[in-house]
């Protein structure tokens, strides 16, 4: 899983954990673990680079969203924007994003760093926009692994996307549920059934959730957009690139050169 260590150090289990449940314990732990976070990978993600995931896909380089002269004018929502890194660069290419994230802590960093564009404290399963408000919507690795219910997201974001427009969001590849997430030789043997759909939670003394991570199988996935009223039009597993040689979580070069650790759903509203 993504998260990083505590001071004091939580129960890790398999159990069910429901969307309040979640909802609750991830802004809790996004809000505590801002600052860490951003010391930690804030290098890597830049302050207006748009990364997809830990292998440094580039949307400079992948255009995603389209080219990035079609970006011009566009309504970008952003979701689980962090320090919206992201919405940053849509700013640059002359787009108009709205950053959201449900961790008021995460949007100070993007306040921090600085940008022209609204900012959204909002759960992604209840959207505060009106229909049709945005061109497109992005999501790089925020929101859709933490929720006990993507359709729900995904359905609200349909809702807010105008006739024609575009989705792309990342994920944790769902093979990676079946291996450790370990970095090192460790974690290239299976050690779990990639269809044990029970979510990953990290509780406190008392048995409450302080971290909630959602699998869903790659079938799943699928299932979830065209379940949303979306359709599918790519799935890109980005390879691991050689001049990256960093290490994050369990994502690293020697597993990343052999099995996918990011899936990237590129979907349209009709």
């Amino acid at each position: 899983m993504i998260q990083e260590s505590e001071a004091s150090e939580p129960e890790a289990t398999r159990r069910d954990a429901g969307t309040t449940e979640s909802s609750r314990a991830n802004r809790g732990w996004w809000d505590r673990n801002a600052d860490e976070y951003q010391i930690e990978h804030g290098t890597f993600l830049g302050d207006d680079r748009f990364v997809w995931g830990p292998e440094g896909l580039d949307e400079v380089e992948a255009e995603l969203l389209g080219p990035p002269e079609e970006l011009k004018g566009r309504d970008v929502l952003e979701i689980g924007a962090g320090a919206a890194q992201c919405s940053r660069w849509l700013t640059a290419q002359g787009a108009r994003p709205v950053a959201l994230d449900i961790s008021h802590r995460q949007l100070q960093h993007a306040l921090r760093i600085g940008g022209s564009f609204p900012l959204v404290c909002a759960d992604a399963g209840a959207l505060p926009f009106a229909d049709g408000s945005f061109d497109l919507a992005c999501s790089a690795y925020g929101a859709l692994p933490f929720v006990a219910d993507p359709r729900q997201v995904l359905r609200e974001v349909r809702r807010v996307l105008r006739p024609g427009g575009r989705l792309v969001f990342s994920v944790t590849h769902p093979i990676r549920w079946a291996f450790p997430d370990e970095p090192g030789p460790e974690g290239l043997s299976v050690s779990a059934s990639y269809f044990d759909r029970t979510p990953y939670v990290e509780q406190d003394d008392e048995g409450q959730a302080v971290y909630v991570e959602h699998h869903r199988t790659l079938g799943d996935r699928v299932r979830d957009v065209v379940a949303s009223g979306l359709r599918l039009v790519d799935l890109v597993e980005p390879e691991w690139p050689v001049w990256n040689t960093s290490e994050w979580g369990g994502w690293s070069p020697l597993r990343g050169n052999l099995i996918p650790g990011t899936a990237i759903f590129v979907c349209e509203r009709g």
